[in-house]
């Protein structure tokens, strides 16, 4: 197994909820990596050379050039955020820190939780209060299920009695709940599960990759909540413009 330190990671992305949870995740699992900025509004990741990294024309992405364990060169290129996460776990976490054990029941949970995050709480803004009141029912289940348990593992969690890529997941969208239009006051649960992570170094680290993240303080005021909304929803609507003209 390589050592975190002997990592060569090439991290493609932006200050975005899907940017940051590859950025996080690097970041819990102490990784060495290079960070390359794209920047969406201008469109860079749908020129022809970031396509042969991700087809699909879209942030984060990696290229591991790490060597194999006998010495032999490889690169391997990995995208889409959940697929991203998964792999640096199962490649760069034996001690499990991000994840659980594969074929193990947690392990199986953890993997439901992260796809229900990426068909769901990203994609579904027009769904999200339910899907909040979903992750706030988990929440409280994992307090009723491991009690003292879970205050004493600094929980609750989604899965387990740690911090998974299932939280790291979620927490990349939900920590910008007001973009979406959603107060996250009447979710004590989740309240309480951002303000956990949101705490961690690491986490912290993270949220500041490519960049200083200044979403927090945008979204305190009305006037910078709608000046984010325009400037995200201007590149978003482009983006989708020159799909449909490649594509027809």
């Amino acid at each position: 197994m390589v050592a975190p330190s002997e990592t060569d990671i090439i991290l493609y992305t932006s200050g975005t909820p899907n940017g940051q949870k590859a950025s996080i995740t690097l970041e819990e699992l102490g990784l060495k990596y290079e960070v390359k900025t794209i920047e969406i509004s201008k469109n860079v990741q749908k020129e022809d050379w970031f396509l042969k990294i991700n087809p699909n024309g879209r942030i984060p992405a990696i290229v591991d050039k790490t060597p194999a364990a006998d010495g032999t060169s490889q690169e391997k290129r990995i995208f889409e955020s959940g697929a991203l996460m998964l792999y640096l776990c199962q490649k760069y976490d034996p001690e499990h820190k991000l994840n659980y054990p594969y074929d193990t029941n947690e392990y199986w949970e953890v993997v439901e939780w992260l796809i229900w995050m990426q068909s769901g709480v990203g994609p579904m803004q027009t769904e999200t209060k339910r899907l909040y009141q979903v992750l706030e029912d988990r929440l409280q289940a994992q307090v009723d299920k491991n009690g003292a348990a879970a205050a004493e593992n600094e929980g609750p969690w989604i899965v387990g009695d740690k911090m998974t890529i299932a939280d790291v997941g979620n927490f990349s969208w939900i920590y910008c709940a007001e973009w979406a239009g959603v107060d996250v006051k009447p979710f004590p649960n989740i309240r309480n599960w951002l303000e956990r992570i949101a705490r961690r170094p690491a986490v912290k680290r993270g949220l500041d990759v490519p960049e200083p993240s200044k979403l927090m303080e945008k979204l305190k005021s009305k006037e910078g909540l709608e000046e984010y909304a325009k400037i995200n929803s201007s590149w978003i609507m482009k983006g989708q413009e020159d799909d449909q003209k490649k594509h027809g």
